[in-house]
């Protein structure tokens, strides 16, 4: 999927332990399972994609009548809604891996989340990062349907602490994990703000997904 942070030397690199670095994570381990049509129709080319790059725009510029909710204190993911794609998946905690990258949910369980939990929990003050398979062996998984995201659109993440960030959909790109813009995406906004993540673009059996759809959000309420 997406990487984070100050990019380094490597592919898909995350963020260290205390100071995330958003490095490269393009999802790291999230790197494309082929899309097996069994369970999909012949007529499936794949997961929706955005159409036409809705582009992130300053969430200062955006909605200057909506000022942002005072941020949360840290508390783990453990939910995650999108009404508009019929998402309700439970949130795992992510850490990373034995090479240094983001760990993916377990893909034998198309169902889960994962909250990246060294970087700001979701209604923080910060860039909070949940992410999802797209798809796996036997057909679409938690995130396929997120391409099909429109700006505007509602993203609950309830909490550990039994609140409910609610964040509104800003953007929505597609970004080759090659030239991951890692400052743009995980840079902080000076306010509680969410990216969601899953693979997209174009597919080969031998390097899996080329790209990742990376949804934009900042929080608008709490319940």
């Amino acid at each position: 999927m997406s990487p984070i942070g100050e990019p380094e030397e490597r592919h898909p690199e995350t963020p260290g332990s205390h100071r995330p670095k958003w490095g490269v994570i393009a999802l790291v381990g999230l790197t494309g399972f082929a899309l097996v049509r069994n369970g999909l129709s012949d007529e499936a080319d794949g997961p929706p994609q955005p159409g036409g790059a809705v582009r992130p725009v300053s969430p200062a510029g955006s909605r200057p009548d909506a000022p942002a909710p005072a941020p949360l204190p840290r508390s783990a993911a453990v939910r995650v809604a999108i009404p508009s794609i019929k998402v309700s998946a439970p949130v795992v905690p992510l850490g990373l891996d034995k090479d240094g990258w983001i760990a993916a949910p377990p893909p034998e369980n198309p169902h889960l989340a994962g909250w990246y939990e060294d970087a700001p929990s979701p209604g923080e003050n910060g860039t909070a990062v949940v992410v999802g398979h797209v798809d796996n062996f036997s057909g679409p998984a938690v995130f396929y349907g997120l391409g099909a995201l429109k700006k505007g659109s509602t993203v609950r993440v309830t909490r550990k602490d039994g609140r409910t960030a609610v964040f509104e959909v800003y953007g929505i790109q597609v970004f080759a994990k090659k030239d991951f813009p890692s400052e743009q995406v995980y840079g902080a906004t000076g306010r509680p703000e969410l990216r969601v993540l899953t693979c997209g673009g174009g597919y080969s059996a031998s390097a899996g997904y080329a790209a990742n759809v990376v949804v934009f959000a900042r929080m608008t309420g709490v319940d």
